[in-house]
């Protein structure tokens, strides 16, 4: 089992409450099953969606709930009272560098065009070397498949090398989600500029 002292995991979801029900009930297992595993939560800090499913069965089953919101979005009420710790940002950048601060891995659970960004400045960012988080796809009824596709394109194509698709990781329950978590060897990690680039160019 890997380093488990206390780790705080960053979840990126959706805002609607509009969507079928596995999805909800996807994102309250992962709440509970990651609190149970003893792990806190870091979230954007909404009352609707499968962002409040996570975070309130996390919170119900013991974690520590950090909610991050950009204060045009807290004005339109969508806040959740139920946080222990909640911390409002000028905007939608800020909201992703105070997430990315306080948490040590990230769970992307199925979501809209907010999800995608933040997640995808997350394997950027571990691609260079600037985390060595655990990253998880939640594939909720193969929700991510075709973005898993577009990502073995990109590699296909010569955009980045192929080695990219290790560092995330897709976990087709909750429960594959939160083992891969409590196993992963978290700490800093070396990247070298081999790791990223290729020089050669195509004949």
């Amino acid at each position: 089992m890997g380093n488990r002292f206390k780790k705080n995991i960053c979840v990126f979801c959706s805002s609607s409450n509009t969507l079928a029900k596995e999805f909800y009930a996807d994102a309250e297992l992962f709440g509970e099953l990651l609190a149970k595993a003893g792990f806190d939560l870091v979230y954007g800090g909404s009352n609707v969606g499968t962002m409040y499913s996570v975070a309130k069965k996390a919170k119900e089953n013991g974690s520590k709930v950090y909610g991050v919101m950009p204060k045009k979005l807290h004005s339109f009420g969508v806040y959740s009272e139920e946080c222990d710790e909640y911390y409002l940002t000028d905007n939608m950048r800020n909201r992703k560098t105070k997430l990315d601060e306080l948490s040590d891995g990230v769970v992307a659970m199925p979501g809209g065009f907010g999800t995608l960004e933040e997640v995808s400045e997350i394997l950027c960012h571990k691609q260079l070397g600037y985390n060595n988080k655990p990253i998880v796809f939640l594939n909720t009824n193969g929700f991510f498949d075709h973005l898993l596709e577009f990502f073995q394109n990109i590699s296909d194509n010569s955009f980045s090398k192929n080695s990219v698709h290790n560092l995330y990781y897709v976990a087709d329950t909750p429960q594959e989600a939160v083992d891969y978590l409590l196993n992963y060897e978290y700490g800093a990690k070396e990247v070298k500029p081999e790791d990223i680039y290729t020089t050669a160019i195509a004949g």
